[in-house]
């Protein structure tokens, strides 16, 4: 007589998979707001602009937040002219150095002030100059190409922070008796 003998068993085997340490990041960046208004004060075009955040002014930031190094909160807002076919950005872009850009000299007085709200406390946490644009009275029959953020209201020897050239579609023109008014807003969100 055969004897059939049957045995079961369960297992169960439990792993855990962790990363070895944390990383956190932040991401930042801006977009420029500007509107052109004739010399009637009609609005003849508006435009904005994303930004490159460039290295010296990524080096700024960690300077002035970590390090305590010494800090005065002046930004001054300038204007790039045109044609688009030659106007390139970098990130190794200085105030002193920018190749692929010539800053627009045609309105009265220097680089305007940038005036900054209070930074809001969400993620992104968010700052802007809309309740102060920085306003150019233009002189001159041009084309502007874009902006830029320094820490100087003139000459090469501050920070470059950011640059900018227009969204589609592109360059535009300007006139003798036209305003500019140019507003910037920048998000920093942890990443």
């Amino acid at each position: 007589m055969a004897i059939e003998k049957a045995k079961s068993a369960d297992s169960v085997t439990a792993g855990m998979v962790a990363k070895n340490g944390f990383g956190e990041s932040a991401k930042g960046g801006g977009v420029y707001h500007v509107e052109c208004l004739d010399k009637d004060g009609n609005l003849k075009w508006s435009g904005k602009m994303h930004n490159l955040v460039v290295n010296t002014g990524l080096q700024d930031m960690n300077n002035k937040y970590f390090k305590g190094s010494s800090y005065t909160a002046a930004f001054y807002l300038g204007l790039v002219t045109g044609p688009a076919a030659s106007t390139t950005y970098a990130a190794a872009d200085t105030l002193a150095s920018h190749a692929g850009w010539t800053e627009f000299s045609g309105y009265s007085g220097s680089r305007k002030a940038v005036t900054f709200g209070t930074p809001t406390t969400a993620a992104p946490s968010v700052i802007d100059s809309t309740g102060s644009p920085s306003s150019f009275a233009i002189t001159s029959t041009a084309t502007v190409a874009g902006a830029f953020i320094c820490t100087v209201a003139s000459g090469t020897s501050g920070i470059l922070f950011s640059e900018a050239d227009f969204d589609s579609p592109g360059d535009r023109n300007v006139v003798s008796g036209d305003t500019l008014n140019v507003s910037y807003t920048f998000s920093l969100d942890a990443a």
